[in-house]
């Protein structure tokens, strides 16, 4: 008896390499307005929902891809330069953890901030479903990118 399996989909450390990878591509070809999300596109389902916290300046839920395409306007508007830097990934079937190291700065002031962020991400199907990103210190962000 023979039985056929579906191919299995990626998983959640397969995806998450993708997109960071895909972003760098993305932000390198000069990120909202110059790159299309087309890069990043494949890696996000298309329900995907993304919650920022609401004091930042790109703060609140982004549904979908079209959310996805204003976070990452909002995210440049914000910030002149945002460099991924070390990245720690602990992944477990559909549920990931990544701790990143960023180094950014204001558009709007000009200061440079380094900060850690945390995000829990889903992926289901071989696609980020949710991404829930959370930040030592929202206050320093607001008054590193606020005149």
């Amino acid at each position: 008896m023979t039985t056929q399996h579906e191919p299995s989909a990626p998983d959640s450390l397969t995806v998450l390499t993708g997109m960071y990878e895909a972003e760098s591509r993305y932000l390198a070809a000069g990120g909202p307005g110059r790159a299309t999300f087309d890069l990043l596109a494949p890696y996000f389902a298309p329900d995907v929902v993304m919650h920022q916290a609401e004091a930042l300046p790109y703060g609140g839920t982004w549904r979908g891809h079209d959310g996805m395409t204003r976070f990452f306007l909002a995210m440049s508007r914000t910030w002149k330069s945002f460099e991924i830097g070390e990245q720690e990934f602990l992944a477990t079937g559909e549920t990931a953890v990544v701790h990143t190291q960023v180094r950014a700065r204001a558009r709007a002031t000009g200061r440079e901030l380094a900060f850690p962020v945390l995000q829990t991400i889903t992926v289901r199907g071989g696609r980020i479903a949710e991404v829930r990103p959370f930040y030592w210190d929202t206050a320093a962000i607001v008054a590193a990118t606020t005149a």
